[in-house]
């Protein structure tokens, strides 16, 4: 059983707010589509919204009740803007959030960590999703997929570290269950991939699957660090670089079974992802 109500999906084009959007939409759920150019997304009410100018949050909040969050991009500590939208969210009568946050991460953490840890006292219903990586990263305009395309190669700090990548469609199809179900999680949820694997095995993955040969360089954090201040702030370069390095150190090498728990199925596996997309 699933309530009903109008969700407004904040980044609604982008890698899962789209999905989700497009799921509800499916599902028979009215949904606002939020972005900063109001882009359509098929069966659902365009709406524009930045995080960065709070004229826009009143329009995109009006008639909702509960909200899927992404938050600002390459912001070192978002929660200078997305506290008080959320205090807003609350008074206008929003009763479930949903935050898209990360594995490597808690509450209290850096990033997303201090919404993570307020979202509990200003909704009755919320859930933080913590996916691990992202499946995605490897293809479409992400740096890892552009290096891959270019010049064969995936550039991390990451050593021999693991992590259990996971498919977007999966972090969806949770995300959908979070928002509609009758009862929210009120809870953080982990969400994984089957397996942990290196970038090495993420590699010899897409070489066997598109026969052109990939390999994986191994960057200091230092080297990473400096080659990421060129395209995005220091402190945030920083902070993604040393994500890497926590990897290397074994801070991602598990897997759970939240995916299948939430969604009654098993989450895709790095290879089938794969062959589903680049072949």
């Amino acid at each position: 059983m699933t309530t009903t109500g109008t969700t407004l999906v904040v980044g609604a084009t982008g890698t899962t707010g789209s999905r989700v959007a497009a799921r509800l939409a499916a599902g028979g759920h009215r949904v606002k589509a939020a972005s900063r150019s109001s882009t359509p997304v098929p069966d659902t009410e365009p709406v524009r919204f930045d995080w960065y100018d709070p004229a826009s949050h009143g329009e995109a909040l009006r008639d909702t009740d509960r909200v899927y969050l992404v938050p600002p991009i390459g912001h070192p500590d978002p929660a200078d803007v997305m506290l008080p939208f959320l205090e807003q969210a609350r008074a206008v009568g929003v009763r479930r959030a949903v935050l898209l946050s990360s594995s490597a991460v808690p509450a209290g953490g850096p990033a997303t960590g201090r919404v993570h840890q307020a979202l509990p006292g200003l909704f009755e219903e919320w859930a933080v999703l913590r996916p691990s990586w992202f499946m995605q990263n490897f293809t479409g305009e992400h740096p890892h997929a552009r290096s891959i395309r270019e010049n064969g190669t995936i550039l991390t700090a990451t050593d021999e570290g693991r992590v259990a990548f996971v498919d977007a469609d999966d972090i969806a199809a949770v995300a959908a269950h979070a928002l509609t179900g009758t009862r929210a999680p009120n809870t953080d949820l982990v969400l994984t991939g089957p397996q942990a694997l290196s970038h090495d095995d993420v590699a010899a993955v897409l070489s066997q699957v598109t026969g052109r040969a990939v390999t994986h360089r191994r960057l200091t954090y230092e080297q990473l660090r400096d080659r990421l201040t060129t395209a995005m702030p220091a402190e945030f370069a920083a902070l993604l670089a040393g994500l890497d390095r926590d990897i290397a150190g074994g801070a991602e090498d598990r897997t759970t079974g939240t995916v299948q728990r939430i969604t009654g199925r098993p989450p895709r596996g790095f290879r089938a992802f794969v062959e589903r997309e680049l072949t």
